[in-house]
């Protein structure tokens, strides 16, 4: 190499290490934040409807418990819309017509299955969030920041870091640190029926403090660039019984990655677990899923570069109260090739499309991922997962419900379906479970240590 361009390498490496030093820009403008609560909600979607009237204004959403249904604090949750009609039925043999309002994973789904079919409903724009929510997340729009190249979330709390998004990773980290709470516990189901739908469910207790949603905390720095603590252990079958895995998950993933240990009966010994990331199979999924898929997505989006794309109009299951209703036994949601669609209610809303494609250098077994953001919430509510060879292999779809108690709106399950298996796998089943506390006020942080599970292990 000449001296030139010698000197010319090293220019550019020094600059690339001082762009990741530097302070990142904030957020948008005071205002640009202004708008917050005005012609945009208090987390930034539209508050207007569409131009047709099939997707009405957002006037605050289910905040509490509605009136025309009879809810008891922690039991499930009626459906207050239970009494809306299909509007119509979208199946293969119509699925053209509608195939703008469709993402590409729903006209798969539709043109590979006979039977599968989305039953659309009028829309109902219900998530809603605590006040203290939407007063931190118009503070975050004007002083959240990226930082570390994207992987990092500094000048945020509480609140939807990036409600006004510039970018598509933005995007991401408002469906990773969205208000889901602050200490909760809860026992889900997950399902992996073979082709004929046979299956034996995996049922997990599990618990979790979202650090960044901690009420106490004043700035971000006082997280220890921890964003959550979650612990969960296998209750059936008896094979599984007693597995624990902990997980710490970090807030800026380049001054310290996710950190995680397992502890296996049959062991009886706690190891650092890396594997717990990334592409490496989902515990409990039978191959189907990867680590990340778990909540559709989650963990450090540094393996890829993510593009936004923009904001659609798209058929998502949304209100998806009848699929969560408790008591269904497991066997009526799994049936072969596909859960009941019957039970699963789907609504026109405004999505935003992220495209994720994996970066030079870095590996995984999607090579692009695509996903679809509720904007009332920041959940990821739908996605496509593609191979080495650039071919649609997985369809993701979330099933989003407003805990109108909390208040606070997410998927109460989510399904991976793979295509070249003809198999899917479903988690966060609640139907004969308990539903979810959201006020575990009783876990603590020093219960999320190795040493805790240690001593839960010897129980």
């Amino acid at each position: 190499m000449s001296l030139c361009k010698s000197a010319a390498a090293s220019a550019a490496s020094l600059l690339a290490v001082l762009a990741l030093s530097l302070p990142a820009q904030a957020g948008v403008s005071e205002q640009e934040a202004a708008r917050l609560g005005q012609d945009l909600t208090p987390i930034g979607a539209e508050k207007a409807g569409n131009a047709d009237g099939t997707i009405p204004e957002w006037t605050g959403g289910l905040s509490k418990p509605p009136s025309n249904v009879s809810y008891s604090p922690g039991d499930h949750h009626p459906d207050p819309y239970a009494d809306d009609a299909i509007k119509m039925t979208i199946t293969g043999a119509n699925a053209d017509q509608h195939a703008d309002k469709l993402t590409p994973g729903q006209l798969k789904l539709l043109k590979t299955y006979d039977t599968y079919k989305m039953n659309v409903y009028p829309t109902r724009r219900s998530c809603a969030f605590p006040e203290k929510v939407y007063e931190a997340t118009k503070r975050n729009a004007v002083t959240g920041k990226l930082v570390a190249d994207g992987n990092g979330v500094d000048g945020a709390l509480l609140g939807f870091p990036f409600p006004i998004p510039q970018e598509g990773v933005e995007v991401v980290w408002n469906h990773n640190l969205r208000y889901r709470g602050f200490k909760l516990t809860r026992q889900f189901a997950a399902l992996a029926p073979t082709t004929s739908a046979q299956f034996t469910p995996i049922v997990v207790q599990d618990q979790v403090i979202f650090t960044y949603t901690d009420p106490t905390k004043e700035s971000i720095q006082e997280l220890n660039n921890i964003s959550l603590m979650y612990m969960q252990s296998v209750i059936e079958p008896a094979r599984r019984a007693g597995e624990i895995i902990l997980v710490h998950d970090t807030i800026n993933q380049v001054q310290g990655p996710r950190k995680a240990w397992s502890y296996n009966p049959g062991q009886r010994r706690v190891r650092r677990a890396p594997t717990i990331a990334y592409d490496n199979p989902q515990s409990y999924s039978e191959g189907l899923q990867t680590a990340d898929n778990f909540d559709l997505y989650n963990g450090a989006p540094d393996r890829y570069k993510w593009d936004l794309k923009g904001k659609k109009e798209k058929y998502i299951a949304y209100n998806s109260y009848k699929l969560s209703a408790k008591g269904i036994p497991y066997s009526d949601i799994a049936q072969p090739q596909h859960i009941n669609q019957d039970l699963v209610r789907y609504e026109l809303h405004r999505v935003w499309e992220v495209e994720g494609n994996l970066r030079d250098g870095h590996r995984h077994v999607y090579t692009r991922r695509v996903k679809y953001f509720d904007e009332d919430s920041w959940t990821m509510a739908a996605g496509e997962l593609y191979d080495a060879r650039g071919e649609l292999w997985r369809i993701q779809e979330g099933h989003m419900i407003q805990y109108y108690d909390v208040p606070s709106c997410w998927n109460a399950s989510d399904v991976t379906y793979d295509i070249t298996a003809g198999r899917y796998v479903i988690q966060g089943l609640k139907n004969n479970e308990p539903m979810i506390n959201f006020n575990a006020d009783e876990i603590t942080e020093d219960m999320f240590t190795p040493a805790a599970i240690r001593r839960l292990a010897t129980r």
